[in-house]
């Protein structure tokens, strides 16, 4: 059997657990140990989710509610996807909310003014994206201007675009395919199964829910058999089959709830496929693990002979097609593109980013930590509107938990510094 090499991600994890004195390389200490940088955002979202629905006497984990969780806070989350990216490679985009709004306009006006198919509309639109990512992707990375500048830059131009395109009115409606994509539902394929007290739920998702379990837990079994092949040290095994145990449970809890309901959101299917995408990417794909060597060594990564140009490049041109398509998602759920659409969007991306574990000084990283972020972010939206909660202080547990996130991550680094 051929042994598979561990990816960037793993060797950045390889000193979560370390070997006791005396103890052979590769064998895990017997002792509990937990990796509070990489753990502790999923410990935090486990902790609000909680708060929540205590505070809302369980409407917060309401198979509606958890629906309208995901379907309301998608296009934040695919923006996030890409966001995260471009941090882990030292940069920044303020362009992504301009981008929705000009992509979603562009499809308004394909689909809705000149009659286009929709399928052949949003291939144009997911093109025209990537053109704008590639605009920005040349004067950042061939150009030598600082990201922060062309993207402020493009904020404005984009949003200027969205103005001349739409004027000040919206564009709709859409077509119902489009429409279904951002707040339909999968339909009941196999019928419904009875789960007792809780009533009956479309077999169809479960089986989707545990095929899903059974994938986490083969892949993270052969990460550690791979790791242990490597003499890396790994975490002991009562304790990856906890983990095992605890991510089984959220993901079967939050299916069974959706076959509850109205079965998965097409959303969220376009989400898994997304995730699973740039997570094999970022972990196992040449590309992403250049990524990771331009953030957190830029001058390494060109003595190692990383196409350091060429990566700035590319990221950029993927931010623009994700922009795009979280454009067609925002406009078809709303049923229309409007001149304010993707208003600080790329706040929220930013901010999901970081809550999830990216660092400030880029390098650091992972596409299921920016979900997270983004999924707690959209919690506290959620849950302090469900409690009645004036806006005001809505943005002020917002900022309060993208500092506290940023500090803390501050906090590890010179932990870990003193530490050597």
């Amino acid at each position: 059997m051929t042994s598979v090499a561990p990816t960037n991600a793993d060797l950045a994890m390889a000193d979560t657990t370390l070997a006791q004195p005396g103890q052979p390389a590769g064998r895990a200490p017997r002792r509990f140990t937990v990796n509070l940088r990489q753990s502790g955002i999923y410990v935090a979202f486990a902790l609000i989710v909680l708060l929540f629905t205590v505070l809302t006497d369980g409407a917060m984990l309401q198979p509606q509610n958890i629906s309208n969780i995901i379907v309301q806070n998608s296009y934040i989350l695919i923006l996030a996807i890409g966001m995260i990216l471009i941090i882990i490679a030292g940069h920044i985009d303020l362009s992504v909310g301009s981008v929705v709004a000009v992509t979603g306009a562009i499809t308004a006006v394909l689909t809705v003014n000149m009659g286009v198919p929709w399928p052949l509309a949003l291939v144009i639109t997911l093109i025209a994206g990537a053109l704008i990512g590639a605009w920005q992707g040349y004067w950042i990375a061939y150009f030598g201007i600082p990201a922060f500048i062309v993207t402020l830059a493009g904020m404005l131009l984009f949003r200027a675009l969205t103005l001349t395109v739409l004027g000040n009115q919206g564009i709709g409606p859409f077509p119902e395919e489009i429409r279904t994509l951002s707040n339909g539902f999968t339909q009941g394929y196999l019928g419904n199964v009875g789960l007792g007290p809780l009533g009956g739920a479309d077999l169809f998702s479960l089986l989707v829910g545990i095929t899903a379990v059974a994938g986490i837990a083969i892949t993270q079994w052969r990460t550690r058999a791979a790791r242990l092949g490597y003499h890396q040290a790994v975490d002991p095994l009562p304790t990856f089959l906890a983990k095992i145990a605890l991510a089984a449970f959220l993901v079967l809890g939050i299916v069974v709830q959706l076959a509850r309901f109205r079965n998965l959101p097409w959303v969220l299917v376009l989400l898994a496929a997304l995730v699973l995408g740039y997570s094999l990417l970022m972990n196992r794909a040449v590309f992403g693990r250049q990524i990771y060597a331009v953030g957190g060594n830029l001058q390494a990564a060109v003595l190692s002979g990383v196409k350091v140009k060429s990566n700035v490049f590319w990221i950029f041109v993927n931010m623009g097609v994700l922009s795009a398509l979280a454009g067609i998602i925002f406009a078809g759920r709303l049923n229309q593109a409007g001149p304010t659409a993707g208003n600080q969007f790329e706040l929220d991306a930013i901010a999901a980013a970081f809550i999830g574990g990216a660092a400030v000084q880029g390098g650091v990283g992972k596409v299921v930590g920016a979900i997270t972020g983004g999924l707690i972010m959209g919690v506290i939206n959620n849950g302090m509107s469900l409690i009645g909660a004036p806006s005001e202080q809505v943005m002020l547990v917002k900022g309060l938990v993208l500092l506290a996130a940023v500090a803390f991550d501050v906090w590890t680094k010179r932990r870990a510094g003193a530490a050597r």
